[in-house]
């Protein structure tokens, strides 16, 4: 079997183990599973920014509690939290971490989503954003415009690196690319493709916190048992 049909195949075979995930938006009923809404109002893919800066160096739990504190101070939206005093936003995502750096980086995207007026911002451009880096802005790209930017995490390399699939020194360009090459040669509908970069993403991270959340990673992993290189 190719390394490239392997990863086809550990897509199939995780969801037919865990099912649709349908990450994002999350706060107000949790997530849409199954449901792939691909002209989201523009509150929807703020709340996909303002999870993705949370989200960075911490656990999503922990995003929850700052998404449900600026939920109670009716501040999901970036005109709210511009009303918000500095002070009070930072409590709010206190939960998340680093919320002097946080609290910044989400009136800096708040800044740069109201130049775009309206428009899917390119990859480059969420790049210049400060607080974004390579993770952040495929998370924005594919979860909130629903472009097909595959995301790579932690989780993502620790599982292609036990599998064999890549060695230490990769970086993210190069899981990137082998996630996105292989996915295509398999699904060529581009809105199908991009559903299955979002469920991907979203089923790695469901399966590695049971199996690769702490070392030695992969124990009892049936991808590590079928699909090792």
């Amino acid at each position: 079997m190719s390394k490239e049909l392997k990863i086809y195949e550990m897509y199939k075979l995780l969801y037919e183990m865990y099912g649709p995930q349908g990450w994002w938006p999350f706060i107000k009923s949790g997530y849409d599973k199954g449901n792939y809404k691909f002209d989201k109002t523009s509150d929807e893919i703020f709340e996909v920014a303002l999870g993705t800066i949370l989200t960075q160096n911490t656990t999503f739990k922990s995003v929850v509690k700052s998404l449900q504190n600026l939920q109670e101070l009716d501040a999901l939206t970036a005109s709210s939290i511009k009303k918000l005093d500095l002070d009070i936003l930072k409590l709010a995502i206190k939960p998340s971490g680093y919320f002097n750096q946080k609290s910044r980086y989400i009136l800096e995207y708040i800044s740069f989503g109201e130049s775009l007026d309206g428009r899917v911002p390119s990859r480059d451009e969420l790049l210049s954003v400060l607080g974004i880096g390579q993770e952040s802005a495929d998370s924005i790209l594919l979860y909130g415009y629903n472009q097909g930017e595959f995301e790579i995490d932690a989780y993502t390399k620790r599982v292609l690196l036990e599998l064999g699939f890549i060695d230490e020194k990769a970086k993210y360009r190069d899981m990137k690319e082998l996630m996105q090459n292989s996915i295509k040669e398999f699904v060529k509908d581009e809105e199908e493709l991009v559903k299955v970069y979002q469920e991907y993403h979203a089923l790695i991270v469901n399966h590695s916190k049971e199996f690769y959340s702490k070392k030695p990673y992969g124990v009892g992993c049936m991808l590590k048992e079928r699909f090792s290189c």
